[in-house]
C-alpha cells in the first residue's frame, strides 16, 4: 500500500523536531474533531459572507476526509507539546489547506474566526463527549444489566457475609451481584450527569475569551452544524472565560471515570476472592476458565480477567490524579495543560470502556456458582448467632459464639446446649430468612 506524502507544512515540521518526548501522537479522536470543527467552521464563514463558498466547500470537504479518519498518519505531533495545542491546531490547518489545494491559507481561510486557544480544547471535549456516549455509557449499562441477570439467578444461594474479611451474618449471592450492577448504574448516572458542561465548547472565545476576529454569529453556526452532522449535544459555555481559562469539565468527567474504576476494582477484587481456590480458598463461585494459569503448575486457573481490571483501574486513578493537576494549571484567560489532559482522558474512557465489556463477556456472563462451598460456609457462620440476640440477649448470645468458635461445633449445636429451644433454634437460625431480613 502507497504511503501518503507529508501534507503538513513548516510549523507541524518544527513542532516534530522541538518534541520527541513519547513517541504518541496527539489521540486521533481529538484530531477527527478539529476535522468536523473546521468543515463546520469554513461552511459557516461563507454562510455569514466571510469566505468564498466555492472555497470554503473545499475546505470543508478536506476537513471532512480528516474527521472520517482517512489522514490520521499526516498527524505526528508529539501529546507533549506546547500546552495550548497550538502545534496540532496547526498540523489540521496545514493538511486541511493542503487537501484543500491552490489558494487556501491554513490561518487565513482554514482557521478563520478560531485560536488555538478555543478551538482545540473544543475538539478535545467533544471528542470525550463522544467516547463517553458512543462506547463507555454502553459499555456500563451491559455490565449492570449482566449482574443483574445473575443477581436474579443466585437469588436463592445462601452464603456467609463478610464484613472487615471476617464471618457475617448470612446475605445472598444474589444480593451481593445485585449491588455490583447498582454500582455501575450508579457510575453510569455519574458520569452521565457530567457530559452537559462537558458539551459547553470556548469555540468563539478565540485568543483569551473576548471574541475578537469572530463573528458573532460564528460559533452558534458552527455548534448548529455539528449537532446536526453528529448529533452530539454540543452547546455555548456557561460564561466564556470560564470556558477558556479552565478545564473544569474534563476534571469533573475524570473524576467521575474514577469511581467507576473504584467500583471495578471492589467488583474484580470480590469476584477474585470468591473464586479462589479451587481447595484452599473460597471458592463459592467458579469463573471461567480461559487459558493456562501457569507455566509450571497443571490445570491452575487464574482469575486472569478481574486481574486486566484490577490493572485498568489502577491507571485511570493515575490518569485522574495528572488532568487533576493539568486542571490546577490554568493560569489568567487559558488553561495551557491541554494535550496532557486530552490524553490521559479519552486513554480513561477507552480504557473503561474495554475493560467493562471484557469483564462482562468473558467473566460475569459465565459466573458459576458453587453451591456446596455456598452453603457450607453459610452454615458455619459463627455470626448467625447475632439472630439470637432478640431473644436471648446481646450476652447470652455471645458466650454461645465463643464456646462454638473454642469446640469447633455448630452455632445450632452450642445454642441448644445453653438452653435456647427448638423452636426458637428453628426461628432464628433460618438462614434464607435472615440473609432477607424477614426474621
Amino acid at each position: 500500500m502507497a504511503v501518503e506524502q507529508e501534507l503538513w507544512g513548516a510549523e507541524t515540521r518544527k513542532a516534530v523536531e522541538n518534541f520527541p518526548v513519547s513517541g504518541r501522537p496527539v489521540p486521533a479522536a481529538v484530531i477527527r474533531w478539529l476535522g468536523r470543527i473546521k468543515a463546520a467552521a469554513a461552511r459557516t464563514n461563507a454562510e455569514l459572507g466571510l469566505l468564498d463558498p466555492g472555497l470554503a466547500e473545499r475546505i470543508a470537504a478536506a476537513a471532512d476526509e480528516v474527521a472520517h479518519g482517512q489522514h490520521d498518519g499526516q498527524f505526528p505531533i508529539d501529546v507533549f507539546q506546547t500546552g495550548s495545542g497550538t502545534s496540532s491546531n496547526m498540523n489540521a490547518n496545514e493538511v486541511i489547506a493542503s487537501l484543500a489545494g491552490e489558494g487556501v491559507h491554513p490561518n487565513d481561510h482554514v482557521n478563520m474566526g478560531q485560536s488555538s486557544n478555543d478551538v482545540f480544547p473544543s475538539a478535545v471535549h467533544l471528542a470525550a463527549l463522544a467516547e463517553t456516549r458512543d462506547h463507555l455509557v454502553p459499555a456500563l449499562e451491559g455490565l449492570a444489566d449482566a449482574l443483574e441477570e445473575k443477581e436474579l439467578e443466585f437469588a436463592d444461594l445462601v452464603k456467609a457475609g463478610r464484613t472487615h474479611l471476617m464471618d457475617a451474618v448470612p446475605v445472598t449471592l444474589g444480593q451481593e451481584f445485585g449491588g455490583y450492577a447498582a454500582q455501575m448504574r450508579l457510575g453510569r448516572d455519574r458520569v452521565v450527569g457530567t457530559l452537559d458542561r462537558v458539551g459547553q465548547i470556548p469555540l468563539g472565545g478565540t485568543a483569551t475569551g473576548t471574541g475578537l476576529n469572530t463573528h458573532p454569529d460564528f460559533a452558534a453556526g458552527v455548534r448548529a452544524r455539528i449537532l446536526e452532522s453528529t448529533h452530539v449535544l454540543v452547546e455555548a459555555p456557561a460564561h466564556p472565560f470560564e470556558a477558556q481559562g479552565s478545564r473544569d469539565a474534563l476534571v469533573e468527567l475524570s473524576g467521575a471515570l474514577k469511581v467507576v474504576a473504584v467500583s471495578l476494582t471492589k467488583i474484580a477484587s470480590d469476584l477474585a476472592l470468591m473464586g479462589s481456590g479451587p481447595r484452599a480458598g473460597l471458592a463459592e463461585i467458579v469463573l471461567p476458565e480461559l487459558q493456562k494459569g501457569s507455566s509450571i503448575m497443571p490445570g491452575k486457573v487464574n482469575p486472569v480477567i478481574p486481574e486486566v481490571v484490577l490493572q485498568v483501574a489502577a491507571q485511570v486513578i493515575g490518569n485522574d490524579a495528572a488532568i487533576t493537576i493539568g486542571g490546577m494549571q490554568g493560569n489568567f484567560e487559558l488553561n495551557v495543560r491541554i494535550p496532557l489532559m486530552a490524553r490521559n482522558t479519552l486513554e480513561s474512557i477507552g480504557l473503561l470502556a474495554s475493560a467493562t465489556t471484557l469483564l462482562n463477556d468473558r467473566c460475569v456472563a459465565g459466573v458459576e456458582p458453587n453451591q456446596e462451598s455456598l452453603s457450607r460456609h453459610a452454615e458455619a457462620t459463627l455470626a448467625a448467632a447475632t439472630a439470637l440476640n432478640p431473644h436471648i440477649g446481646y450476652d447470652a448470645a455471645a458466650e454461645i459464639v465463643k464456646d462454638a468458635a473454642a469446640s469447633g461445633r455448630p452455632v445450632r449445636e452450642v445454642a441448644r446446649e445453653h438452653g435456647v429451644d427448638d423452636a426458637t433454634l428453628d426461628r432464628a437460625l433460618d438462614l434464607r430468612a435472615m440473609a432477607r431480613g424477614n426474621l
